[in-house]
């Protein structure tokens, strides 16, 4: 029984510190990305102020904000959990090798109590010169010297687990003050989660004292919206129309349409299509640096603002004054084009497959041009009047129909 205790111990209980260490560096690591996370957040509320016209941008990343505080909160329970277990072992270890040392030395001062006796009887050389015959006298002699080796090797072990125990008791030490400093940490991420709550309420508040502007921006918003929508539509008809009228003159050879009444493709087009739908999920940001989704694909009813429902044909980024937006993918610009309430628009065709980068405040790129993935396009407009936003306009279309940008970029 004691011997299947023990090599339960070795097998399942030993490994136990290795693989909470790994477990640990993990969470850690975790926690690293997710302060990261909300460093950029306050980065961007502070680079933004306070207007009505991107209220609902400075919420959503408040909301963020305490969404990730949330996960750190989370995250730093199951520190302090992981190393309540390696405490919890590390105890149960320190008892199995102090209970082992114990053994060993009771063992070892019977042993040595058995050799004085011995001793007071005769002495080893008597005891190897009483030999009945020089056979005998030649097994006493390995039997004093194994027995001697014996005795050694027991006070190397008794020392060797004495050393092991202190070396457990230091690193116990260190588990206790590990998960002090995370308690800590703790308290502290639970009081800035309280800050944060009295900013989102304060923001809300706001909102919906000024429900009259609010739904004035929103309206506002939606004609943008809907005329950008159009602009899109028009041109996609015209360069479908284009594409057509280039297969009638060369027999329907040379291009050809995924589905009827749609793009018809050349052969490079139709392999850059096929190599965009590939790399769905995988697709880069279309900007690097600081950057938060603030506006989703789709209808969105607004969760902190009952009445408040917005419509998007892509995604809002917001990000820092001065950013680029970059290409996703390699392909060539389709059109440039400028609209209210989102400046300068590029349009970048990828086969059938089109993406565009709206509100920008230069443009670096011109109609034709091939571009390849992550080539900067332009310049992201900062707008003064709404607090210093920086906001890129990013959709995603295949044909004549919009798809969601946050399923295909990674």
């Amino acid at each position: 029984m004691k011997y299947r205790l023990l090599v339960y111990l070795l097998l399942f209980v030993f490994p136990l510190p290795a693989q909470q260490s790994v477990r640990l560096q993990n969470l850690e690591k975790e926690r690293s990305m997710a302060l990261a996370a909300i460093e950029e957040t306050n980065l961007l509320l502070k680079e933004n102020t306070s207007t009505m016209s991107n209220a609902l941008n400075r919420l959503s990343l408040i909301v963020q904000q305490i969404n990730s505080r949330k996960g750190i909160i989370q995250l730093l329970d199951d520190e302090i959990a992981s190393i309540d277990l390696e405490i919890n072992h590390k105890n149960a270890q320190i008892k199995t090798l102090e209970n082992d040392l114990n053994s060993k030395k009771q063992n070892y001062a019977a042993s040595v109590k058995k050799m004085y006796s011995h001793k007071k009887n005769q002495d080893n050389l008597l005891f190897i010169l009483s030999s009945k015959n020089l056979s005998q006298s030649f097994h006493r002699v390995m039997y004093l010297k194994a027995y001697s080796n014996w005795q050694k090797n027991q006070a190397g072990e008794i020392a060797g687990k004495q050393t092991a125990i202190n070396q457990e008791k230091e690193l116990l030490v260190a588990n206790r003050s590990e998960k002090q400093s995370l308690l800590n940490s703790r308290q502290l991420e639970e009081n800035q989660l309280m800050i944060e709550e009295e900013s989102r309420k304060a923001e809300v508040k706001k909102l919906e004292s000024n429900k009259k502007s609010l739904q004035q921006e929103l309206t506002k918003r939606e004609r943008q919206a809907s005329t950008l929508n159009r602009e899109i539509e028009r041109i996609i008809a015209e360069e479908v129309s284009k594409a057509e009228k280039a297969a009638k003159a060369a027999g329907g050879e040379n291009r050809t349409a995924e589905v009827r009444g749609g793009y018809a493709m050349t052969q490079k087009e139709r392999a850059l299509s096929s190599s965009f739908a590939g790399n769905k999920g995988r697709l880069p940001y279309p900007l690097s640096g600081r950057y938060k989704v603030v506006g989703r694909f789709g209808v969105n009813q607004h969760k902190e603002l009952s009445r408040v429902v917005t419509k998007n044909n892509g995604i809002d980024i917001e990000t820092t004054a001065g950013n680029d937006a970059r290409t996703v993918f390699d392909g060539v610009v389709s059109r440039i084009f400028t609209l209210p309430g989102y400046n300068n628009s590029i349009i970048i065709r990828h086969g059938n497959y089109l993406t565009l980068y709206s509100n920008l405040d230069q443009v670096y790129v011109k109609q034709g041009d091939n571009v390849k993935t992550g080539q900067a396009l332009g310049r992201i407009y900062t707008d003064r009047e709404k607090g210093n936003s920086t906001l890129l306009h990013f959709e995603i279309w295949k044909e004549q129909t919009k798809l969601d940008p946050l399923a295909w970029i990674r």
